[in-house]
């Protein structure tokens, strides 16, 4: 008879492995859409570049994914104009990050309008996914 202890930890040990294969499963499934859009193939390195420059947008100020997210996508990012606080990117510390690929879509075209001054090319969303699934 398995004690309740080893039954809970047995129960959260499946339940973070489905959730980290969630998260693989929808960065994959969006990288064969934007794959089909003509993109790829997606880099780390290209992401990670992408991810911390600054762009000047249309109102003359720079901005980049880091200035709201934070340097260290593990933690709690903070919004610059409305201070709303923005959980971690990184799926190493939320499972819940990058699991649904409406949100992340959603998400992309607000913030890469917010931060580039344009929506992401297929090929820059693929390599920022890249580069978050690292995290």
């Amino acid at each position: 008879m398995i004690k309740k202890p080893m039954k809970i930890t047995c129960l959260l040990l499946i339940l973070l492995g489905t959730a980290t294969v969630t998260q693989a499963d929808t960065i994959a499934d969006l990288q064969a859409k934007y794959t089909g859009e003509g993109a790829g193939p997606f880099t780390t390195e290209s992401g990670r570049v992408l991810w911390q420059s600054e762009q000047q947008n249309s109102d003359g100020k720079p901005r980049s994914c880091g200035a709201c997210h934070g340097s260290d996508l593990r933690l709690t990012g903070k919004h610059v104009v409305t201070g709303k606080i923005i959980e971690p990117m990184a799926p190493s510390a939320n499972r819940q990050s990058l699991t649904e690929a409406g949100k992340i879509e959603k998400w992309f075209k607000r913030n890469c309008k917010w931060t580039l001054g344009r929506e992401c090319s297929p090929q820059e969303k693929g390599d920022i996914l890249s580069y978050l699934a690292t995290q």
